[in-house]
């Protein structure tokens, strides 16, 4: 019994990471807007939202971001 409810949550589990897309993405620029427009564009370009992961400013910008559809 225990063994059909681990296979029935497997199952499930399984095709809700089916049904979903996820991407990562980088940009570098001089400033935050610029980085974000960046992945704004590549974001329209793939026909996706988009969630900004991480970011970094040391000389410049660096973003990431997960591209979801």
């Amino acid at each position: 019994m225990k063994f059909i409810k681990t296979f029935v949550a497997v199952a499930a589990l399984s095709t809700l990471s089916f049904g979903s897309f996820a991407q990562s993405v980088s940009a570098s620029a001089s400033t935050l807007s610029d980085a974000e427009a960046k992945i704004a564009a590549q974001a329209e370009k793939a026909n996706a939202s988009y969630k900004i992961t991480s970011a970094r400013a040391d000389n410049g910008v660096y973003m990431t971001a997960e591209l979801i559809k």
